[in-house]
């Protein structure tokens, strides 16, 4: 745990950490908590909610990588300060707006969303030396990882006691207020030999996107796409053997798994590729559907979550090597669009697998994703080493040919 005191103990990696996971906790709850306003406040269909959920998370998506380029231009707070007003006024209006205005609005907000997880991820490049990134990237796909079991839950706990408008005023309220934090400790995003925001050198896409980073943005997405769709094939095996009510209990074994392997991995003396880990991920989950009963999926969801934390956090320090200075805000931006089309991607593919075979189809889908995803990002990878561009570098800066 040396490591990661040592991490805790960067001039204000502490305050950053703390306030981050506060604005991600509640941006993974925001679409739990648009999904309950509209099928609690307004009285419509999951279907419905889900056009909204879409909305949102597809704004995400394509906001990302410009939220990113304007902070490579002008620096994290101005970002900071413009996404969390336009939160203000979106969540502020959640219960006086029409379905058919909440679609545009949601889609509007997304593309606004406060860009915390890409901020949190910048400070981590530029201030830990190289020995220590990989360790404080698990702490930080750690704090991704207690953020999913902490938001969500709280908000259907919420809309279910008290009105669903006013969890969707709290919801916006802590998005707002992280937001405004991490402005307020205005984390630096380059180190102090490194090109500072707004400067006029600016690497154009051909320099730094190239099969190595292609292939690491390939992973993340494989990898959100199996863990969101190994979430639906639990509901579902656990729905055919009349257990069900166990589900949050697997889910929770799985996110304590996926902790403890971050912690694990991060205090480990070398890294391992990202395509190993996907893969590993990935060969983990297929089995699964094997399990007869709860208790049986607990384990193997047990040894899969194993993996989870310490791919993301490897996806992440990956994509921070490859990213020169001047553009490392849309290179990130760029990585939380593909976790993001991964995760709303994974239900639907992994829901038509259980509707055209049986539940334990589901984790073979999501398996078979994972792998492929980790093939393309290996194929790409040695394509990269072959061109002197080396997708895993070691913490030393020399490479590590996959």
């Amino acid at each position: 745990m040396t490591g990661y005191r040592r991490v805790l103990a960067v001039p204000g990696m502490a305050p950053l950490l703390s306030v981050s996971f506060l604005a991600r906790t509640a941006i993974t709850a925001d679409v739990m908590a648009l999904t309950m306003y509209v099928v609690l406040g307004l009285d419509m269909s999951y279907a419905a909610a889900g056009g909204v959920a879409a909305a949102m998370t597809a704004g995400m998506a394509l906001g990302g990588p410009l939220l990113g380029r304007v902070i490579d231009w002008r620096g994290p707070r101005m970002v900071l300060l413009a996404t969390a007003t336009a939160q203000i006024a979106f969540w502020l209006s959640v219960p006086r707006l029409p379905y058919g205005l909440l679609l545009g609005a949601a889609l509007a907000a997304g593309l606004l969303m406060v860009p915390a997880q890409a901020v949190t991820r910048q400070a981590i490049a530029a201030t830990t030396p190289p020995a220590q990134r990989r360790a404080a990237f698990a702490l930080e796909s750690i704090q991704g990882e207690l953020s999913y079991m902490v938001g969500p839950p709280i908000v259907i706990l919420c809309a279910a006691q008290v009105s669903p408008g006013l969890v969707a005023w709290a919801v916006g309220a802590a998005i707002v207020a992280g937001g405004a934090g991490i402005a307020l400790l205005d984390p630096p995003l380059r180190a102090a030999n490194e090109v500072a925001p707004g400067d006029s050198h600016h690497p154009s896409h051909r320099e730094w996107l190239g099969p190595g980073m292609i292939a690491a943005l390939v992973m993340a997405f494989g990898t959100t796409v199996l863990l969101s769709g190994t979430d639906l094939a639990i509901v579902a095996t656990l729905e055919a053997a009349d257990q069900v009510s166990w589900a949050a209990i697997v889910v929770a074994v799985y996110g304590v798994a996926s902790i403890t392997g971050g912690l694990i991995y991060g205090a480990l003396p070398r890294p391992l590729p990202t395509w190993l880990l996907l893969s590993l991920l990935g060969l983990a989950t297929i089995p699964a559907g094997l399990a007869p009963s709860w208790p049986w999926l607990c384990v193997a969801g047990a040894c899969a979550g194993l993996l989870a934390a310490p791919t993301l956090s490897t996806v992440a320090d990956t994509v921070s090597r490859l990213a020169p200075a001047g553009v490392r805000g849309e290179a990130t931006g760029l990585q939380s669009s593909a976790l993001s089309a991964g995760f709303a991607l994974g239900s639907p593919l992994v829901g038509g697998a259980i509707d055209l075979s049986v539940p334990a189809g589901g984790f073979a889908a999501a398996g078979v994703a994972g792998l492929a995803a980790a093939l393309t990002g290996y194929l790409l990878s040695r394509r990269s080493a072959q061109s002197l561009h080396p997708l895993e570098p070691a913490p030393e800066g020399s490479p590590v040919h996959a």
